[in-house]
């Protein structure tokens, strides 16, 4: 079996969280949807909103923002929900939605425009890794990390 080539251009999402971006491939964005407020979850912590109802599913939202702890950002924005395609195996957990302010930006990418800008200061909690791409600074979501601890809260939860 030969292996395929990586693709040369990666068509990408910008999905504006607070005073971050969040720089996702567009495959993982399910759909970009108006915020309802969450059915709660006991015991969550402040990052995990609740739970939304969306296709039949119940999504859990997090606050992307508050998980980080990073600024919330321009209050005037429209608050929206992105719903993310879960990248576990958990058939329970096949979603993750996050709060986003204002609308993402579809972008084409490749490997010379994504320019790694850790400093090697720990990085916030739920961020695998903070890019500059071309001349917006974004952060790429530890987006297992953030569905295992989802996962495991909404067990301990039920």
């Amino acid at each position: 079996m030969s292996e395929q080539p990586l693709p040369r251009e990666i068509r990408c999402v910008l999905v504006p969280v607070g005073n971050l971006r969040l720089l996702l491939p567009n495959a993982t964005v399910a759909e970009v949807i108006t915020f309802a407020n969450p059915e709660p979850v006991p015991d969550a912590p402040e990052w995990l909103l609740g739970r939304i109802a969306w296709r039949g599913w119940r999504v859990p939202l997090v606050s992307f923002t508050k998980l980080a702890g990073a600024e919330e950002g321009d209050a005037e924005l429209a608050v929206r929900v992105a719903v993310l395609k879960a990248l576990g195996d958990n058939p329970d957990v096949p979603f993750v939605a996050v709060v986003t302010q204002g609308f993402p930006r579809l972008t084409t990418l490749n490997a010379e425009l994504i320019i790694p800008t850790h400093d090697g200061k720990p990085l916030p909690r739920g961020v695998k890794a903070q890019v500059l791409v071309r001349d917006d600074i974004a952060v790429i979501p530890d987006l297992e990390g953030i569905e295992n601890d989802v996962t495991e809260l909404l067990r301990q939860a039920s």
